[in-house]
């Protein structure tokens, strides 16, 4: 199923003309990303400047008590840090959607370029992380999507950086409601015990890189990370496109 519909796609992309998946324009003798995404469009994809917050890692806009945002500091998150290139919002809300839920994976290297060239531009301790782990889906929404957007994140950010994927090392215990529909009290206990470790050996000890697309409040990252540590994982460490 998923190669007739690549199969598919590359039809139409044949059939019709390359338009900009942000604003609709034709892509055709314009400056674009992998002829996807306008120039100008991808200009205007919000970075997350420093100083971050020493817990999720959106940007701060004042200084604040240990560099922790309000929010984290009411919150218990399991994972050590969290960062993101980009604010949730605009272009990379719009692209982030594309590669979810209509089936654009091709945008993958595009989008985790983003992450790379975050990570190099501050430095993120990759020599010290021994592992890179996508958050799972639950096997039902991963027949429905057919992929899983944090694997093909993942996998370009591991292969750049020479470290190893453990994709099956989490697993989804329950098939819970998607997070977008809840309030940030009922994000909390909707992933509740809802990971778990599989590969306990390959895990324990470990410093692990925790990647998935979106961080909101944190809710499913601490949960996964949870389940790692719970595992035996040392330092877990979160990689998001966007928070």
């Amino acid at each position: 199923m998923n190669m007739l519909r690549k199969f598919l796609q590359s039809l139409a992309d044949i059939i019709y003309p390359k338009i900009c998946l942000v604003c609709k324009a034709a892509l055709k003798g314009v400056s674009c990303v992998d002829n996807l995404v306008c120039a100008e469009c991808w200009a205007k994809i919000k970075r997350n400047p420093p100083p971050f917050c020493h817990s999720c890692g959106r940007h701060l806009e004042k200084p604040v008590l240990k560099n922790i945002c309000p929010a984290c500091v009411r919150s218990q998150l399991h994972f050590d840090r969290a960062f993101a290139p980009c604010a949730y919002e605009g272009v990379i809300k719009e692209l982030i959607h594309a590669f979810k839920y209509q089936g654009k994976e091709h945008l993958g290297p595009a989008l985790t370029g983003l992450m790379i060239e975050f990570i190099e531009e501050y430095s993120l301790p990759m020599d010290y992380l021994d592992l890179v782990v996508p958050i799972p889906l639950h096997e039902t929404r991963l027949r429905e999507r057919e992929f899983n957007q944090a694997q093909i994140l993942s996998n370009h950010i591991a292969g750049k950086f020479n470290r190893t994927v453990l994709p099956d090392s989490l697993k989804r215990l329950r098939h819970t409601r998607t997070q977008t529909e809840l309030e940030i009290n009922q994000r909390l206990l909707n992933v509740k015990g809802s990971f778990a470790a599989t590969k306990k050996e390959d895990i324990k000890g470990k410093n692990i890189l925790l990647v998935d697309d979106v961080l909101t409040t944190g809710a499913t990252c601490s949960e996964a990370a949870y389940a790692l540590k719970d595992a035996g994982a040392n330092i877990v460490i979160v990689l998001t496109l966007a928070n």
